[in-house]
């Protein structure tokens, strides 16, 4: 008698058509504290709402016919060939899932894509580029100048190959909504507190105990080195937040400097990330920057900036011919990505979408963004009558006017006396 296995036709399919159904999966099996975390904004949460709100604004004009049977999405960014122009933007504390940052690498190798990696990662540059992935050392300005070249002669050894400095963060707090509660620890006294929080994520909770850990709150790759070369433990990390804000910020000498350390290092691409005026994408590339985000930290910096991809293109016309662009804030799918290379940008990087993959589905779960967003791509080229992604122009995307905003030049500074 030949037996034949139903599936259960109820039993929730992990694949997920759209970043939208990953963000309600992540919202569904997160405690709140964790999901707070990950859709936070800052004060009245202006310019992430503006992120998203702003590739509403633009357009398409689809051809009928004569559209091309095969189309390409890769590219060449920061000195590395990439399958599609979507690049994983680094963020701190992924313990959303047990595997963290390892499973988005290891994601990201598999897709073909670089990592960026931060330096408040949850993992360690070590396990992070033992998976294979391309990996950027993300880097904010804390610690004095020995702890920084320090930090980047670890990222090197363990095989990094460029690095990002992060250095806009004006330490926003005060949101209308409330901010979510991250402790210092994950302690038994924390466990106990936080149960009635936790206790109806059974699923969550689960992920958790059968991998035999509990959620790192600390910055592994912030931990000191002793004089005899070994690491110490690592700071938690509110620790690690202290010494970032009790660093004073940094100067146009002081990217410079770190540009000049890094190229001695490692040789390996510079990335100045936070760039949201064309005066300060001047002056990054003076520098001598390799390439530069349009970012506003996904509207968690100062509130009232605005969309990223308001300004990439007066930035890409400035500077595009001489380094990359990328752009980071706001990509939901992929006609948002096709936009933004339209407008100038070299790639992309994303962040929430990637972590709601990452918290529905784990390493699964951010290969599936990735695909949702390589699809969208696509479909938009298909539509657009374009066989590469390098074909895309200004020309291709419908704009509003005094939809850009180009800061830092001559006609802003004249318009606000």
């Amino acid at each position: 008698m030949l037996l034949v296995k139903l599936e259960n036709p109820w039993k929730q399919n992990p694949w997920f058509e759209s970043v939208a159904v990953a963000q309600r999966r992540a919202r569904k099996r997160l405690p709140a504290p964790v999901y707070g975390a990950l859709v936070a904004g800052s004060e009245r949460g202006q310019t992430v709402g503006d992120n998203e709100a702003a590739f509403r604004e633009l357009g398409f004009a689809p051809h009928v016919a004569g559209q091309h049977t095969e189309r390409s999405m890769a590219t060449t960014v920061l000195g590395r060939e990439v399958s599609l122009p979507v690049l994983i933007s680094p963020t701190g504390v992924q313990a959303v899932h047990p595997d963290g940052e390892v499973a988005v690498a290891r994601a990201a190798a598999a897709r073909g894509t670089i990592m960026g990696l931060s330096n408040f990662a949850s993992k360690s540059v070590e396990e992070v580029t033992a998976t294979g992935a391309m990996t950027f050392f993300q880097m904010y300005w804390t610690g004095d100048r020995e702890v920084v070249v320090q930090r980047m002669q670890r990222a090197h050894a363990a095989g990094a190959v460029g690095l990002i400095a992060t250095l806009d963060w004006s330490f926003s707090v005060g949101r209308d909504w409330g901010s979510p509660e991250i402790p210092e620890k994950v302690d038994l006294r924390t466990m106990v507190r936080m149960a009635p929080k936790v206790i109806t994520k059974p699923r969550w909770l689960y992920e958790f105990g059968r991998s035999g850990e509990i959620p790192d709150l600390t910055a592994p790759n912030l931990a000191p080195r002793g004089a005899d070369g070994t690491l110490g433990s690592a700071p938690t990390f509110f620790t690690a937040y202290y010494e970032w804000m009790t660093t004073p910020p940094p100067s146009w000498e002081d990217v410079a400097w770190m540009r000049e350390q890094w190229a001695q290092i490692s040789g390996t691409p510079f990335v100045l990330k936070g760039v949201c005026r064309v005066d300060d994408a001047l002056r990054a590339r003076d520098a001598g920057v390799a390439a530069l985000s349009v970012s506003n930290h996904g509207g968690n910096n100062l509130d009232g900036t605005p969309a990223a991809i308001r300004m990439v293109k007066p930035i890409a016309d400035a500077v595009g011919h001489d380094l990359d662009v990328v752009m980071d804030g706001g990509i939901r799918r992929g006609s948002d990505v096709v936009k933004a290379v339209a407008l100038g940008a070299r790639a992309v990087m994303i962040g929430r979408a990637y972590l709601w993959g990452l918290a529905a589905n784990g390493q699964a779960g951010v290969e599936n963004v990735l695909d949702v967003l390589r699809g969208g791509i696509d479909s938009a080229l298909m539509g657009l009558g374009v066989s590469s992604i390098d074909e895309l122009t200004p020309d291709h995307v419908l704009v509003p006017a005094s939809f850009h905003r180009a800061l830092g030049t001559e006609a802003t500074d004249a318009a606000n006396p």
